[in-house]
């Protein structure tokens, strides 16, 4: 089974959120699928600044999940 990262950046300032980012890479378990979740937040909240961060709240929230089949 493949398992999809999907990311999802929110703003507590603003109280959205920008659609669902589904990472290109699918991930062989759930184990594999967190870490890079981990990983690629972190990534991401260092790209935008302690600024960016600070005045907008932002925050990511991602989720592991099977991909679908066809």
């Amino acid at each position: 089974m493949k398992i999809l990262l999907t990311l999802i950046i929110c703003s507590y300032t603003s109280g959205t959120c920008l659609p669902p980012y589904e990472w290109p890479m699918v991930y062989n378990d759930m184990y594999d699928c967190f870490q890079a979740g981990y990983q690629n937040s972190f990534k991401r909240m260092e790209l935008f600044g302690r600024d960016e961060v600070n005045k907008h709240q932002l925050y990511i929230r991602f989720t592991c999940a099977p991909a679908a089949t066809t």
